[in-house]
């Protein structure tokens, strides 16, 4: 009787153990866990955008176009600079459409080509540049469009002509560090701009 005593004690004494190291066991568990969460994905800024209303450009340039009225039309002045070339900033995201012209006088060829090569100095960036042709009969305009995908100094670059008299070649420019998810709302917003100047462009 005195060795049954003693052998029922031990096993509640085993029981007892036992309990207490598959509660330490789930308390560790638990603990490790919050601490090894998974990590939130980065988050961007909201950015309110305004409303889309565009104007027509009043300058005495060869072509003529509507520009979003947030935006302001700044003649180049740089070094470099022609009559004619043209920035439509948007300075609410430190952005512009550079605009440079061009009056055709047989090197249609060779414009076309130097743009097609600005476009595509972007490759090592890009990871892709999708190419539209433009037409309008109408107005006289045809063109190619450049969109460029990635981490690119100018997400979108253009080249319209009537074939004749004038060329223009466009830039898209934002003033930020090349990011293009942190930067794709801004991208698309000021896209719909830029296609809205090609589709009203008209020659003077």
């Amino acid at each position: 009787m005195k060795y049954w005593k003693l052998i029922k004690y031990i096993l509640v004494k085993r029981k007892f153990q036992v309990l207490l190291v598959i509660c330490f066991v789930v308390l560790f568990v638990a603990n490790s866990c919050k601490h090894n969460s998974t990590p939130k994905p980065r988050g961007y800024f909201r950015i309110e955008f305004p409303e889309k209303t565009y104007q027509h450009s009043t300058l005495n340039y060869p072509y003529h176009f509507e520009y979003p009225s947030y935006a302001e039309l700044v003649p180049d002045q740089t070094e470099l600079s022609e009559p004619y070339w043209l920035n439509i900033n948007i300075n609410a995201f430190n952005a512009k459409i550079h605009l440079s012209y061009k009056a055709l006088s047989n090197n249609l060829a060779q414009l076309v080509d130097e743009s097609h090569e600005l476009a595509y100095k972007h490759t090592i960036k890009a990871s892709s540049i999708n190419e539209k042709i433009f037409i309008n009969e109408k107005e006289n305009v045809f063109g190619t469009i450049y969109e460029i995908k990635g981490n690119t100094a100018s997400p979108l670059q253009f080249h319209l002509t009537d074939s004749i008299n004038h060329f223009i070649r466009g830039s898209f420019y934002i003033s930020a560090i090349p990011n293009y998810d942190s930067l794709r709302p801004i991208i698309d917003f000021a896209n719909q701009d830029i296609y809205h100047f090609i589709e009203t462009l008209s020659w003077k």
